[in-house]
């Protein structure tokens, strides 16, 4: 069962740990990576840094309360102001800058990597245009705004975490109940990168990279706004030169490539593509890989990953930073957990109702670690009980309630459904070319979840290459390719089904306290060790009693929970502040050794 013990009330309730990045950042020098790391072009000027900020209760304002560090968030530690944006309040920024020397091109185009929720956007007092959803970017053409000289570039933001039905994933601003402490510090305002490239007057908007692996070709697609007609490609493998030609734009273009070298998590083989339209430049890439669902020896339905049985086994992460909250601290910050996932044997990461840093995408697909994507979830305050303690207590709901009854999932307002289905297919076309994302998630456990089934569809058309998981947990509609499972308490059996995969996507949950290593007071988890050699026996039993012998069963994919301590929850493999890694990294290891080896064994 879980264990708790005192409140952890709010950001001024908790002691504030600190990791190794965030302690030696450079404040001139906050995450300077080039931010669109499949999309890049030689032109890039960061704005992080230091902006002006003001919190009130006015629309407009021309007094700013000092300075903020972009882009944290003003939650914050790392941000200098570490305070909560209420529903009521209106967040203000203010940065005054100077074009390079050189910079313009043609046209100036900026991007906000996010900003949660919504906001307005000024330049020069000029109203360049709105944004509402707080995890995808965006962008604005600014060159008819700029002046010679000094530009004061302003913003409007509006957070209302819960009060709003937009996408906020675990950000909650009341805490309070049995699972309380699955929520996390709310985080307002810009909270990725900010950043300007110019372009020339005809230039490429975008591209979409889809792999055929079965017909050993790529199909391309170059959208670009001009009158040319055609671009140039040229694809290279490890430096070495595959093919150079030309294509038209706006329409796809089929490439075969011979003998071509596939994406595993094992050999994470990437194909870089440099394009040539006009003046304009871009470089991009690529993986040759392709999932998909069939039938093992035994007739058992399967993950394939490149036509061979895959085993899914991966960890649940929600990208939270004790000092910076849903931003990293450094680009080496983002990367250290993913490398330390894989060190430990693992091959997934689900990433939890949070769109990550496109960086971290640019990692995973480097590294070779597969990814599970959430939807963030939305719309109004949940009841707990409805959506995690009925499911549990009588878990032969979740395939027989129907989640077109919107008033219990809390799906009431359709301009908050609306959004949702607009935000949805902006996460599929942002990550679209990133070959380690292998998943959608467009639900998680009943949370903001409606008409699952029209999601899937929507999903499908938009995307027809990546598995889905329709409904995370419970509430299942029957559709998408896997039966989803999370148990926490219970012991796990499973057996073969007929129309999908069965996975176990969230499971462990276990909690050990490291003096000085934890943000509250308050202990969460599903399960409390008190020892490492506890923590550590209990985890080879769950693997050896429950997990491998159903894998047996059909098992396909297991998510373990989670990465790392988040505020009141302490289950993380590491501590919130990753100092410690709390599982013993030799048990981890052999565990999922002989996970892989009984999958393969299972299904070769």
């Amino acid at each position: 069962m879980n264990f708790e013990k005192n409140e952890c009330k709010g950001v001024s309730g908790m002691k504030q740990l600190m990791t190794r990045w965030g302690r030696n950042l450079d404040k001139k020098e906050v995450l300077q990576e080039y931010p669109r790391p499949n999309f890049v072009r030689d032109s890039y000027w960061n704005l992080n840094g230091e902006w002006e900020y003001c919190i009130n209760r006015q629309k407009m304002t021309d007094e700013y309360q000092g300075k903020i560090l972009v882009p944290f968030s003003p939650e914050t530690e790392l941000s200098g102001v570490g305070r909560i944006v209420e529903p009521e309040d209106f967040l203000h920024y203010r940065k005054v800058f100077c074009l390079p020397e050189g910079f313009v091109k043609g046209r100036v185009l900026l991007h906000f990597g996010a900003v949660d929720q919504e906001c307005v956007v000024f330049l020069n007092r000029k109203r360049l245009g709105a944004h509402k959803g707080g995890y995808l970017p965006f962008s604005f053409d600014i060159t008819e705004s700029l002046l010679e000289g000094e530009n004061e570039l302003t913003l409007c933001v509006k957070d209302k975490t819960e009060k709003s039905p937009h996408a906020r994933g675990k950000q909650k601003l009341v805490r309070k109940g049995g699972m309380a402490s699955i929520f996390y510090t709310p985080s307002s305002g810009i909270w990725k990168t900010v950043w300007m490239e110019s372009v020339p007057e005809e230039y490429i908007e975008k591209i979409k990279i889809t792999p055929d692996y079965d017909k050993s070709s790529v199909r391309i697609k170059v959208f670009a706004k001009g009158t040319v007609m055609q671009a140039k490609i040229s694809i290279s493998f490890q430096e070495q030169f595959v093919l150079e030609s030309s294509i038209p734009v706006n329409e796809e273009t089929e490439i075969r490539l011979k003998d071509f070298r596939a994406w595993t998590p094992d050999t994470p083989n990437l194909y870089d593509i440099r394009l040539q339209y006009g003046e304009d430049e871009v470089s991009t890439y690529f993986g040759m890989r392709k999932v998909e669902v069939k039938k093992d020896k035994k007739g058992i339905l399967r993950f394939y990953l490149n036509n061979e049985p895959i085993f899914f086994n991966g960890v649940l992460d929600q990208g939270y930073w004790p000092e910076s909250l849903l931003t990293p601290p450094s680009d080496e910050a983002l990367k250290y957990d993913i490398v330390k996932l894989k060190e430990l044997g693992y091959n997934t990461i689900r990433k939890h109702i949070k769109v990550e840093s496109e960086r971290f995408y640019y990692h995973c697909d480097k590294l070779g670690m597969l990814v599970w994507q959430d939807m963030p979830n939305g719309g109004g305050d949940y009841n707990i009980g409805f959506v995690t303690y009925l499911p549990n207590g009588l878990p032969w709901l979740n395939g027989t309630l129907k989640d077109n009854h919107h008033k219990w999932f809390k799906r009431e307002d359709k301009a908050g459904r609306e959004q949702y289905k607009k935000d949805l297919d902006g996460m599929i076309e942002l990550l679209y070319n990133y070959p380690s994302v292998v998943e959608w998630t467009p639900f998680n456990e009943g949370w903001g979840q409606f008409d699952a089934n029209k999601a899937t569809a929507q999903i499908r058309e938009k995307d027809a290459t990546r598995l889905i998981n329709e409904a995370c947990g419970w509430y299942h509609q029957g559709g998408g390719d896997m039966y989803s499972i999370h148990n926490y308490l219970r012991k796990l059996k499973v057996k073969p089904k007929k129309d999908r995969v069965v996975a176990l996507t969230e499971f462990g949950g276990y909690a050990y306290p490291i003096e000085g290593h934890m943000a509250c007071e308050k202990e969460f988890g599903y399960k409390a060790y008190r020892t490492a050699e506890e923590l550590a026996e209990s985890y080879r039993k769950l693997w050896e009693e429950e997990i491998i012998p159903n894998i047996r069963n059909g098992l396909s994919a297991v998510i373990y929970t989670q990465t790392s301590d988040i505020e009141e929850e302490i289950n993380g493999i590491m501590t919130y502040d990753r100092e410690i890694v709390k599982l013993n990294e030799s048990v981890v290891k052999e565990m999922n050794k002989n996970a892989f080896a009984t999958y393969e064994a299972e299904t070769k």
